[in-house]
């Protein structure tokens, strides 16, 4: 029926009204914080990402009991080791940073998921995802093949501190497949792995880079990571990744990547996670700092946004204020 009969305002006139046929809604608990782990001893200001800061272990502790008591269902650890070397050897220590953030989390906050991002950049001199080679006419290279096992054996690692769920980020091809099966053989079959299904080579992660220390001292990552103009391979590299046993898929932006989100989501009914990255949350913070929008109020919109995309979990450094704003 149309106008008068139907008068779509009817369900918009109170607050009640709208909250009652509200179709998306945002939680606390569909939320991750992502926290910068390093090895000095006191807190460090990231200047690009106001509010965030490098965190010694025990301030990343407190930061995760600060986030389960708000209701977030969990932390994304990165970690800045004290050394780093060509093959990112860091990044599966035994006592490496982020395994030790690991283990005195879980012992700390049991009840909170701890997902360690799985990736070489942030342990490597180069900065690169992965290993590097030299062709024979001397171009540099990232060696997809030779990293795998590298990538699987940080997954054990970080399994073997505590971690509740693997999460590699490094765009390798195979390297889910390496990783299951690295994990499944270690007793570690139970383990969940939330894939980077399609991680584009983003121009937003400018901030996160000075926060995790981690640009390429060379090149780029166009090499391994997606070209933003493609969506069918975004889907594609999804299912991909379930075939190779991911549990979880992720989209890496999320807000240029609605789109991807939804098609993810149809495509691979699978649980989709989306991460609002460091160029996202820099925007907001620094349009709310010269007072030209309500902080809040974009926050959560832009949240609900992700969300109604087809997000079921949403990575995000706001989580800590929206948790706060939604209760």
């Amino acid at each position: 029926m149309s106008f008068p009969a139907t008068r779509m305002r009817r369900l918009r006139a109170t607050p009640a009204l709208r909250g009652l046929v509200r179709e998306t809604t945002v939680e606390a608990g569909d939320l991750l914080l992502p926290l910068f782990v390093h090895t000095e001893s006191e807190r460090a200001p990231i200047d690009a990402m106001p509010g965030v800061d490098r965190l010694p272990v025990a301030e990343a502790v407190a930061e995760a009991r600060e986030a389960h008591a708000l209701g977030i269902s969990g932390v994304v650890l990165f970690g800045i080791p004290a050394t780093k070397d060509a093959e990112g050897s860091q990044a599966w220590a035994a006592d490496g940073v982020i395994q030790e953030a690991i283990s005195a989390i879980k012992a700390a906050v049991p009840n909170l998921l701890v997902i360690p991002d799985l990736c070489l950049c942030e342990y490597t001199d180069h900065g690169h995802c992965g290993i590097l080679q030299s062709t024979a006419d001397g171009v540099t290279t990232v060696d997809n093949d030779a990293s795998l096992p590298l990538l699987a054996r940080t997954a054990v690692a970080q399994a073997q501190a505590g971690a509740d769920v693997i999460a590699p980020s490094d765009m390798m091809d195979g390297r889910v497949g390496a990783i299951r099966r690295a994990l499944d053989d270690a007793g570690f079959a139970d383990t969940p792995i939330m894939s980077y299904s399609s991680k584009f080579a983003s121009a937003f992660y400018g901030p996160f880079r000075e926060a995790a220390d981690s640009t390429p001292s060379n090149g780029d990552r166009r090499g391994y990571q997606m070209d933003p103009a493609n969506g069918d391979e975004a889907v594609r590299e999804s299912l991909l990744d379930v075939d190779e046993g991911a549990d979880i898929l992720m989209v890496k932006p999320a807000l240029p990547y609605l789109d991807v989100i939804w098609r993810i989501k149809e495509a691979s009914q699978v649980p989709v996670c989306a991460y609002n990255v460091s160029g996202e949350y820099a925007m907001v913070k620094a349009a709310a700092a010269a007072g030209h929008i309500d902080e809040r109020a974009v926050v959560l919109e832009t949240l609900t946004a992700i969300r109604r995309a087809g997000a079921d979990i949403v990575i995000t450094y706001h989580a800590k204020d929206a948790a706060s704003w939604l209760q």
